[in-house]
């Protein structure tokens, strides 16, 4: 029985690292995504006042 507990922790641990890890990578691929979309757009304002 204690044998048990202790994988529901190991798995909860786990669980917890994906899931903080998965927010953290969507966090900096929306931003890099935001990035890219305002750099593109300056380029495009550029050219048309050009």
């Amino acid at each position: 029985m204690c044998k048990k507990f202790d994988y529901k922790w190991i798995i909860w641990i786990v669980s917890a690292v994906a899931a903080i890890t998965a927010a953290v990578t969507t966090i900096f691929v929306l931003k890099a995504k935001q990035k890219k979309d305002d750099e593109q757009l300056e380029e495009y304002l550029d050219y048309s006042i050009q």
